[in-house]
């Protein structure tokens, strides 16, 4: 065949492809995108089964994602262990970031307005459930509870399995909210989500009024939550933070996040004591503010010991039932006049703020990356859960070649 019977046959190709006017619109995609998928089931307590499902159909408004990695977040860990939310058999894993490799024909821009296509590095937020309360531009009306999100409070989409991190390929659907953040890297990308959470918290905390650049701040907890807190104030300009846990290599991160000192709890007698320890690190002086970060009722019940009169808490660590904390009304919230707020999760503008903290944290050399100590393959999920309940490490993740 001749070069001008080769073009002649490919002009006829074109025109009978326009005539076929009920053909579904072609998606951009990039390079070969396999029939099947293997995701990561977690099928029954402390087991995962890498399974295979086949690969949907994209619709003209779904995004296929090549999963790059995903960490492992202590709700994770509570799924694995107790099932709360009655969710197995279920794909998990909200923490991940990959690779757009599909997009059907709608798809131009991401959820802030920035162009997104086949290539671009990629992270979603939550799913609309068509509730107008849910906004990009709403800073505090509604939180993320309000919506599914991927890995965490799946959608009940039947014909999808691709829906949770912990796999080598996501499909996206319509209506969620998705983000370009190809100007990241893979370990910054994985540690987004974590991040919004505290970007989210203090940005709660700041409502109260009492948090300032001179502020007196406590951190009780000091896994990636609680470390990432004290990142997030340390990026604010507060240099005066105080990190108290019972791990003393965690405590010795934290100085590197931005804890001036700190207090091991384990080396003292009851609450008195943390409360003493607390103020000799203040210089005789109480926090002005604390970030309760634990899911320990006892946690949150010595919180207020470590406060001042007419200081602040923000209780985060709460993100389960975890039980009932004992307090005393009089003595801890109303004889101090003490200001509380609580945060859970976060708001699509704290997503995307979050990616300017990362850029932040790292311009000031803040080691915000070094949290991810553990990296293990998908099909060595049930060890890396181990390192993660036995906590041998921060932040455990899950990262595909």
């Amino acid at each position: 065949m001749d070069m001008n019977s080769a073009n002649i046959e490919e002009i006829v190709r074109q025109v009978l492809a326009g005539m076929n006017g009920g053909a579904k619109a072609p998606v951009a995609s990039k390079g070969s995108v396999p029939t099947t998928a293997n995701v990561a089931m977690l099928t029954s307590l402390e087991k995962f089964e890498v399974k295979q499902f086949p690969i949907p159909e994209l619709g003209d408004d779904d995004i296929l994602v090549k999963v790059e990695g995903c960490g492992i977040c202590g709700t994770d860990a509570h799924e694995f262990k107790r099932d709360p939310f009655g969710l197995i058999p279920v794909a998990l894993g909200h923490e991940g970031t990959g690779e757009v490799v599909k997009v059907g024909k709608n798809v131009k821009k991401d959820s802030a307005g920035k162009p997104l296509g086949v290539g671009d590095k990629f992270v979603t937020c939550m799913i609309f459930k068509d509730n107008p309360d849910i906004t990009m531009f709403d800073l505090n009306k509604q939180n993320v509870g309000g919506a599914d999100v991927y890995g965490l409070l799946p959608d009940n989409d039947p014909n999808n399995h691709l829906k949770g991190w912990f796999a080598d390929y996501l499909l996206v659907k319509g209506g969620s909210t998705i983000f370009n953040v190809s100007d990241l890297d893979l370990d910054s990308r994985i540690l987004i989500e974590p991040c919004a959470v505290l970007i989210h918290a203090v940005e709660r905390a700041k409502t109260t009024g009492i948090l300032r650049f001179n502020s007196r701040v406590v951190v009780q907890g000091c896994g990636p939550i609680g470390l990432i807190c004290i990142a997030v104030l340390r990026t604010m300009g507060i240099e005066n933070i105080v990190a108290v846990d019972g791990n003393d290599m965690r405590l010795e991160f934290s100085k590197k996040m931005g804890a001036s000192k700190s207090v091991n709890y384990r080396n003292c007698k009851g609450v008195d004591e943390i409360t003493n320890g607390v103020k000799d690190a203040f210089g005789g002086y109480l926090a002005d503010f604390a970030f309760q970060c634990t899911g320990s009722p006892v946690g949150h019940s010595n919180i207020y010991h470590f406060v001042r009169n007419g200081g602040g808490i923000c209780e985060l660590g709460f993100f389960i039932n975890g039980g009932d904390a004992t307090i005393n009304p009089h003595f801890d919230i109303c004889a101090k006049e003490l200001t509380m707020v609580g945060s859970w999760v976060y708001t699509l503008r704290d997503y995307a703020t979050t990616f300017d903290f990362l850029k932040r944290a790292q311009g000031i050399g803040l080691p915000i990356k070094s949290l991810i100590t553990h990296k293990f393959p998908l099909d060595q999920i049930n060890e890396a859960f181990a390192v993660n309940l036995k906590q041998e490490g921060l932040k455990i993740a899950i990262v595909n070649e």
